[in-house]
């Protein structure tokens, strides 16, 4: 981990501190006052906030008093070898409730990705247990980066250093606090194809010049394009999530990577699925680390690879960034050109 002393002054710092549960966490600052928080255990962010202090992530509050060592719900999880319940594994695969370990020398990045930025580089990789599970032996670095105006950057790079090929689904499962959801507009999805998981994932199109939310939403939107918005007029923000190597975009709901205001997904052409899903009133008065209400305050648009899985022969390997940062709800999402 690490900061440029060139650019960032005292209050840019990257420090290792204990969470709620006593798991060590590292802290990244910026000079104007933005942090996040990113747990060791399965490398989850669990807090973004801005210059003003105000916290941009959603956290459940029955999360925040759950038994260690468990992924919450909230932040920002790592969805990996696997994506929900498409597979033999643990739901959204195992990485997610693993202890990370920071890795000190990691192999470099482009000099981009860590120029002017305070950042830390966790490591993960295949464990005894694991392998009795999931046969294939993996290296997974993660890289969490700050940049000055507040911007998160997360960098995954998973290698494949065994003897075979292996495939995986994989997703940055980005839970972003939001007003109200019943106000919350996304564009950019319009026309596009999507499976809907509460239909036993048949296949329609998306027929609204939008998205709204008004009742439960679970959906994986096909061969998204560059750019989607999702607009939060009460906190008159918009969020602006660019996404690499990320074809898919996962769950489209009421918890979805979309702020408390506007959001914003960016996505090169070759990235092909959203997800979007939000619980709604009945589900989450049914899920026991989610309270009755709390379904109001969150939206989950997943950066991700699910529909069709990476494949890795050996020796190879496979990034897959998101960026996520705020602007205000003066941001005209026409001028990002997806019309």
């Amino acid at each position: 981990m690490g900061h440029s002393a060139a650019v960032w002054d005292f209050r840019a710092a990257t420090e290792l501190t204990k969470d709620w549960n006593g798991i060590d966490q590292v802290v990244l600052r910026t000079p104007q006052g933005a942090s996040a928080r990113v747990s060791l255990h399965g490398a989850q962010v669990t807090s973004w906030r801005n210059e003003h202090g105000e916290e941009l992530l959603f956290t459940s509050s029955k999360t925040v008093s759950s038994k260690a060592p468990k992924a919450i719900r909230g932040g920002i999880p790592i969805c990996f070898p696997q994506f929900g319940n498409c597979g033999s594994l643990e739901r959204h695969g195992f990485a997610r409730n693993r202890m990370w370990s920071i890795d000190e020398n990691p192999p470099p990045l482009p000099p981009n990705d860590s120029r002017g930025k305070s950042f830390v580089d966790l490591l993960l990789k295949s464990s005894e247990e694991d392998v009795r599970y999931w046969p294939h032996s993996f290296e997974f670095r993660l890289r969490v980066c700050l940049t000055t105006n507040g911007d998160l950057t997360l960098i995954s790079r998973i290698r494949n250093i065994n003897g075979k090929p292996f495939s995986f689904s994989f997703a940055y499962h980005t839970y972003l606090l939001v007003s109200d959801i019943s106000e919350i507009r996304i564009e950019g999805l319009e026309t596009l194809d999507y499976l809907d998981n509460l239909s036993q994932k048949e296949r329609f199109t998306e027929q609204g010049d939008a998205i709204t939310f008004e009742s439960e939403v679970d959906r994986l939107y096909l061969s998204s394009p560059n750019i989607i918005a999702v607009l939060d007029h009460e906190r008159k923000r918009t969020f602006i999530i660019r996404k690499e190597g990320l074809p898919d975009v996962g769950k489209l709901s009421i918890v979805c990577c979309s702020m408390v205001i506007s959001l914003i997904l960016v996505t090169p052409l070759f990235l092909v699925c959203a997800a979007v899903w939000n619980p709604w009133e009945k589900k989450s008065k049914s899920m026991v680390d989610l309270g009755d209400e709390e379904y109001k305050h969150m939206l989950c648009v997943d950066g991700a690879v699910i529909e069709k899985p990476v494949n890795l022969k050996p020796g190879e390997e496979w990034t897959g960034r998101i960026q996520l940062s705020v602007v205000g709800s003066s941001f005209c999402s026409d001028r990002l050109g997806f019309r």
